[in-house]
């Protein structure tokens, strides 16, 4: 598909072409950019000057034509008043409330942005995080990167709970009639992410009780991670990075990093990328740092603790 490009001049091209080239990202980029310049009562020639682009290069993007460069865009935005993200079509901008509630939350701290998901949970009835107060869930769910021990110690836990044992990655092969790898590879990511969904779904509604070991990959996506959040008294089990390299590594899987050469450092990445996430958890534990049976004692202790169990 041609484009005129936003920097090189030229024309507007006649309603035919246009059409017939246009892309919807532009052209939704366009309305974007028309619309913000109605909201803050700006001329295209005024808001031209402000952003430094001829006129012409900024009719080109509003007729969503123009496949503007990153720089061309943050000139834009500045010139809107509006950030990058307003401009791409963040949701979080989309209507006057979002942008109201967004300006609310904007630099506050962890612990308060924390307070508010959990009261936005309660207010919406999709549960809140078990925060500080709150009745633990005698869920129990392990999350971390594979190789953590999430399996291992979560049999163990279940066992000493008498809970009943989820691995969700099971019950997720379960639903999809074949391997995680599997699905994967013949219908992708998306399709993953929505038995993983559907899965834990399923084991909140059928479980009042018991142990999970979930995916590494479950705080990829937001809503299952508030799910999780939200039902189940979290642990995030932790090893280092060598650790889970060796324990996967016996278990014969390298998913995801079976396909690079610099293994250890996608897996130091992965571990970087997600660190952020698993530390929402209400519990943790390094299993690097102790053999299984400590850990396993150590994980029983906090567990009773948090569960108020005595024994």
């Amino acid at each position: 598909m041609s484009s005129t490009i936003l920097h090189t001049p030229g024309l507007v091209p006649s309603t035919d072409q246009a059409d017939e080239d246009k892309n919807p990202f532009l052209v939704a980029l366009g309305e974007r950019v028309r619309a913000l310049r109605s909201r803050r009562g700006m001329t295209r020639k005024a808001v031209a000057q402000a952003a430094e682009v001829s006129e012409r290069h900024l009719a080109n993007l509003e007729y969503g034509i123009g496949n503007a460069s990153i720089l061309v865009l943050l000139q834009v935005a500045g010139a809107l008043h509006c950030s990058l993200a307003e401009l791409l079509g963040d949701i979080t901008t989309s209507t006057p409330e979002w942008l109201l509630i967004r300006e609310l939350l904007e630099r506050r701290d962890e612990s308060t942005l924390r307070r508010v998901r959990t009261a936005v949970g309660e207010l919406l009835g999709t549960g809140g995080s078990n925060g500080k107060g709150a009745t633990p869930s005698t869920r129990v769910a392990l999350i971390g990167l594979r190789g953590a021990g999430k399996s291992t110690l979560g049999q163990m836990l279940a066992d000493d709970l008498d809970y009943p044992f989820v691995e969700l990655s099971r019950e997720i092969e379960k639903f999809a009639g074949c391997s995680v790898g599997e699905i994967q590879g013949l219908y992708g990511q998306n399709a993953y992410r929505r038995y993983e969904r559907r899965a834990l779904e399923e084991a909140i509604q059928i479980y009042p009780e018991a142990v999970i070991a979930t995916p590494g990959g479950i705080v990829s996506d937001a809503a299952t991670f508030n799910l999780l959040l939200a039902h189940c008294t979290t642990v995030w089990l932790q090893a280092d990075a060598e650790d889970h390299m060796r324990r996967v590594t016996a278990q014969g899987d390298l998913r995801p990093m079976a396909a690079s050469r610099e293994a250890m450092e996608d897996l130091k990445g992965i571990l970087a990328g997600r660190a952020a996430f698993y530390a929402k958890a209400e519990l943790r534990l390094d299993t690097s740092a102790q053999p299984l049976e400590a850990s396993f004692t150590l994980l029983r202790g906090l567990v009773r603790q948090t569960l108020h169990i005595a024994g």
